[in-house]
């Protein structure tokens, strides 16, 4: 998957939150976040557009997404 560098201001606390949790899950900080805007992202509604001979592709991916924020979500109470 392709990545772009971007510069984010987070507030203190995420960040020591979004530091555990990559470090417990063994990823970067970068992938953790990365990972998280995706599922919030899907969480919320947003799908991207696909053309046509990606859709089938991308919904898939979308629900897995989906499903995992919702399964994190409960796991969370």
């Amino acid at each position: 998957m392709a990545t772009r560098k971007i510069t984010l201001s987070l507030d203190a606390a995420a960040v020591e939150f979004a530091e555990r949790a990559a470090a417990e899950h063994g990823i970067s900080l970068s992938s953790w976040l990365s990972r998280a805007a995706r599922r919030e992202a899907v969480r919320t509604g947003y799908h991207p557009p696909a053309r046509a001979a990606d859709a089938e592709r991308q919904a898939a991916g979308d629900e897995a997404e989906l499903a995992a924020a919702e399964k994190e979500l409960r796991a969370e109470g």
